[in-house]
């Protein structure tokens, strides 16, 4: 009898084991899970990561992903308003928030990835083509920040002022897709423009625009250094005449004190004995007069004068 009973006993064991094995299922913290039945969802989705049940065989386990998802789209060619064509490259982030209409809509990622190229190519394509390149390649007007003349800016490069700016406008694709979006139980998360080019006829008429503007800029620049230049020379010799005119005044203040000075002092010196003045300013003047020459003079000459003067004084 027992033995009879043993290969039962296996058999109900393993057909057990293998219920049982159909029946669990494990959910990751990074996963959530739709349970279908016969191809519809039954129950509400499981997002708490452990155990969990099913009934086995007619249920089915549909793992999607809860964490954020990304989304890299193809750089494509998009003409602007102004007939400028630039190379457009988008990247998005996305998860699935509504994990029912998800499976309805979408059935897995791959389906999805596939619906965002669509979406989101779109929607992209239809803002660029509403405005001109510069406020889609531009924030701001940071590249006019030196103030120029009207009347030396052309009439080509009139449309460098931005009044939206990139990120607006990108934050206009990232609210109309999220609209869009939300129907496939999808939430966009965030959407960005990674690279942003003109096609290679464009670039060359933009960098000799930047060139242009730049020379501009730094000729404007240099002729309000030159101006202030010139008022700083100026102020420097002004001050420079300033000081000379004044030490020159100071100077000619010293000297005719001094000359004054000394005047004095001669007139008081040569008035104790003016005979010995003239003795002293005769000589000076033979000293001055004969100096460097050869003069024949007889005793009579006028020149000797004062010498034969004092010798009659003598002898007298």
């Amino acid at each position: 009898m027992k033995t009879t009973l043993a290969p039962a006993l296996i058999i109900l064991l393993a057909v057990g084991g293998f219920v049982v094995l159909h029946s669990a299922y494990l959910v990751n913290e990074t996963e959530q899970v739709v349970i279908t039945q016969f191809g519809e969802p039954v129950g509400p989705p499981v997002r708490e990561a452990g155990l969990h049940w099913k009934t086995p065989f007619i249920q089915q386990v549909n793992t999607l992903d809860k964490r954020i998802l990304e989304w890299d789209g193809y750089p494509s060619e998009i003409p602007t308003k102004d007939k400028k064509f630039i190379w457009v490259d988008v990247t998005a982030r996305w998860r699935i928030v509504d994990p029912l209409k998800f499976l309805q809509t979408m059935r897995h990622e791959t389906n999805a990835q596939s619906r965002l190229d669509d979406i989101l190519d779109g929607v992209t394509r239809d803002h660029i083509t509403r405005y001109e390149a510069p406020e889609i390649v531009r924030n701001s007007n940071r590249i006019l920040e030196v103030e120029v003349k009207e009347e030396d800016i052309s009439a080509e490069e009139t449309f460098e002022k931005v009044s939206v700016g990139r990120n607006t406008i990108t934050r206009q694709i990232l609210e109309q897709t999220r609209k869009i979006v939300a129907d496939y139980g999808i939430e966009l998360v965030d959407l960005r423009i990674k690279r942003l080019n003109y096609i290679e006829s464009v670039q060359r008429r933009v960098y000799e625009r930047m060139i242009s503007e730049r020379k501009r800029a730094a000729e404007k620049l240099r002729s309000e250094g030159q101006a202030i230049r010139a008022e700083i020379d100026g102020q420097k010799e002004r001050e420079l005449k300033r000081i000379t005119s004044e030490a020159y005044r100071k100077a000619q203040e010293l000297k005719g004190k001094a000359d004054a000075e000394a005047t004095g002092i001669y007139a008081a010196a040569y008035s104790k004995d003016p005979e010995f003045y003239r003795f002293l300013t005769t000589l000076e003047s033979y000293r001055e007069g004969l100096k460097g020459s050869r003069l024949l003079l007889s005793t009579e000459s006028d020149y000797l004068t004062y010498l034969k003067s004092i010798k009659e004084k003598k002898l007298t």
